[in-house]
């Protein structure tokens, strides 16, 4: 989508509708003068279906005709008051962002009875309450199910909510900051430093952070590699950064999975991951339900 939005196309999309509409109220004022030239018998075109019917050339009702130019009337009517032509916002200034914001406000203020009794209360209280995380489920389910899953359990790419592993932390007010700033986790590309021996070298030692199988060989010689390469974000021990949300490498929870191969490409091509911002989709009251109904899910056991 990106590709078109440069102030051209909103001007050819305004000419096209123009057009469009000049040339039906052409076609029509062009068959208006053909009627009132008509004289004469019909003019039989020569077509003929199932022996006797004929396709004769008569000029287009009036009320047809008229039907169709009052519709063009409005067409340009509602060009005139609504965005439709280009960049051209409309004489009514109506806007589509505007009015969902406005709908927003409005469920809001409905739904503020609701939230009251929650506003003044813990997370971690709110994650006890039955009714606040039957609320959290909902909200998680309409907004967050699409990547993390109905379960939380989420899929390649998209981390596992119902887990003990945070890569920001699990503490209720971080989850809340998560949810309503959103977060970019970035892991840079190594394919242009490190040569394909070394990646493999690197990939190795990975792997043996995990406890998984590796190459004896391989590993020992990635260790220097990681330590002048990886440990600016996941430390030197490999236990990852949580202010920077870099992974914990030395567990055996992976947000693309444990294949060598993936690990090579992680390294090669590095991952850009972003989890969008819903401060202004959710209220404040809704961010806190939503942070207790996953802070809930993975909770510290009572001692």
């Amino acid at each position: 989508m990106n590709d078109f939005q440069a102030d051209f196309w909103g001007y050819y999309i305004g000419a096209i509708a123009l057009v469009g509409i000049a040339c039906c109220v052409w076609l029509l004022l062009g068959q208006r003068k053909m009627k009132a030239a008509a004289a004469g018998p019909v003019t039989d075109t020569g077509h003929v279906w199932d022996g006797d019917l004929r396709e004769l050339n008569n000029p287009l009702p009036r009320w047809w005709m008229w039907m169709y130019l009052l519709a063009c009337v409005f067409a340009l009517g509602y060009l005139l008051l609504y965005p439709g032509l280009g960049f051209f916002q409309g004489l009514l200034g109506y806007s589509g962002e505007q009015s969902l914001a406005a709908q927003q406000r409005q469920v809001a203020e409905q739904l503020r009875p609701l939230y009251a009794r929650f506003e003044t209360m813990p997370i971690p209280q709110i994650a006890d309450d039955p009714q606040g995380r039957q609320i959290g489920q909902r909200l998680f389910l309409n907004n967050c199910a699409q990547c993390h899953g109905a379960d939380a359990r989420g899929s390649k790419g998209f981390p596992n909510l119902a887990d003990r592993d945070w890569l920001y932390g699990s503490a209720p007010d971080t989850i809340a900051q998560t949810i309503a700033q959103g977060r970019h986790g970035v892991m840079p590309p190594f394919g242009g430093q490190l040569d394909g021996e070394t990646i493999d070298d690197l990939s190795n030692y990975v792997l043996s952070l995990s406890g998984l199988a590796a190459d004896p060989l391989r590993k020992e010689r990635g260790r220097s590699a990681f330590r002048a390469n990886c440990v600016a974000c996941h430390g030197a021990d490999g236990t990852g950064n949580k202010f920077v949300g870099a992974p914990n490498l030395t567990d055996r929870v992976w947000l693309y999975g444990s294949a060598r191969s993936t690990i090579v490409e992680t390294i090669t091509k590095g991952r850009d991951n972003q989890m969008p911002a819903h401060e202004h989709l959710l209220t404040p009251d809704q961010i806190r339900l939503l942070a207790a109904y996953v802070w809930g899910l993975t909770k510290p056991e009572p001692q």
